[in-house]
């Protein structure tokens, strides 16, 4: 099947993929951008669990003040290498992660730092609720969590990234 440069394109601005992978999605998916994508999505997820063991001793701190000044957060992100960490892809990561951590007040990274002393119906309770940042619904975009969205990433930018630390700071507290 022939697939047009311009389908490729589109295809490429729409998941960041490389050039190549998002050919053969589209030859595997027989032209249909809908079926690409996802076969894009699942490709994401493999290669971001390939390289979830890779350590991330680079990475920068970002933080977010929400309008008015009475809201604050702030997100340690971080990668493999230090020119990764620089890129403006990377930054605008790290900065929306930041205003997620403003908006929704997250307790927890993940479900791992939900301490083992607390009882397990509440700690159920705390799993099913949005008090862990990286199950939380995606400010931006409902459909995806943020932690898809670190996914996409780590299949983008082609490194492990993490989140490491979060804080969030409101005056009416």
């Amino acid at each position: 099947m022939e697939i047009s440069t311009a389908s490729i394109k589109e295809l490429r601005e729409q998941c960041g993929a490389g050039i190549m992978e998002c050919r053969a999605a589209l030859v595997k998916s027989e032209g249909c951008t809908e079926k690409a994508l996802e076969i894009l999505k699942v490709q994401g997820f493999i290669k971001a669990a390939k390289k979830s063991g890779r350590a991330t001793d680079q990475g920068l701190v970002e933080a977010y003040i929400h309008a008015g000044g009475r809201i604050g957060a702030m997100v340690e992100l971080n990668c493999e290498t230090d020119f990764v960490a620089r890129t403006d892809e990377f930054k605008c990561l790290a900065h929306n992660i930041a205003m997620q951590i403003a908006a929704m007040n997250p307790s927890y990274i993940s479900e791992d730092d939900i301490p083992a002393d607390i009882p397990q119906d509440e700690r159920a309770k705390l799993e099913d609720s949005a008090v862990c940042l990286l199950s939380q619904p995606y400010i931006k975009d409902t459909t995806l969590t943020i932690k898809d969205i670190i996914v996409e990433n780590i299949a983008k930018m082609g490194e492990n990234i993490k989140v490491n630390r979060i804080a969030r700071f409101d005056l009416s507290d």
